[in-house]
């Protein structure tokens, strides 16, 4: 990502933060075939006390993206959303994008049939939680050990991360509360983000 200092996000806690928040995630490898990308969701391991992500992988993506040879890119993305110009003082007409997004590398760990079950069960019950109804594996546990099996579980513990929150930083305080007050309409949780970093506004 562009570098742009008033942009930065270098803490590792407003990472996790919307890893929590946004866990459907890019995965992007670099193998001896070429670029190759997939989508999954990812759980933040609170265990650790590191940034740690757990995720599978659909069969055959796991041998596509040569999981556990090299290293890999994951990229979370927040909020995010066009800000138009008519938004800004009269002569200022450059339009921009606001967004929250994190790239994380590290090489992931291939987990155990055992462990890839634990995670499914503890991904699935994460999404489930809050839901009436809400389903978990372990009601069939010889079924869905079965379906698991078409699966590869992985941990990658983050090693670096490059992460920018673009929340119109380089605007006067009027206009990102206009900014912040349209964004309301279309996009609360872009509004949000920024309301955490002006919260005066």
């Amino acid at each position: 990502m562009r570098y742009t200092p008033r942009y930065l996000m270098t803490d590792p806690d407003e990472v996790k933060r919307l890893i929590r928040h946004h866990p459907w995630a890019t995965f992007v490898s670099a193998t001896g075939n070429g670029l190759v990308a997939s989508h999954y969701p990812v759980l933040l391991d609170e265990d650790a006390e590191d940034i740690t992500i757990l995720s599978h992988f659909g069969r055959p993506d796991d041998e596509l993206h040569e999981l556990g040879q090299h290293e890999i890119l994951v990229v979370i993305q927040g909020p995010h959303d066009y800000v138009s110009p008519s938004w800004y003082a009269p002569g200022d007409l450059v339009p921009t994008w606001n967004h929250v997004t994190a790239h994380l590398y590290g090489v992931p760990e291939i987990l155990t049939d055992d462990e890839n079950y634990e995670m499914l069960g503890r991904l699935t019950d994460h999404f489930e939680q809050h839901r009436a109804g809400g389903r978990h594996l372990g009601e069939d546990e010889a079924g869905t050990r079965r379906i698991a099996r078409g699966t590869a579980g992985l941990r990658v513990r983050v090693t670096r991360f490059d992460a920018r929150a673009k929340l119109s930083q380089n605007k006067n305080p009027e206009v990102v509360r206009n900014v912040i007050d349209h964004l309301e309409e279309t996009n609360p949780a872009l509004a949000g983000e920024m309301r955490r970093v002006y919260p005066e506004r």
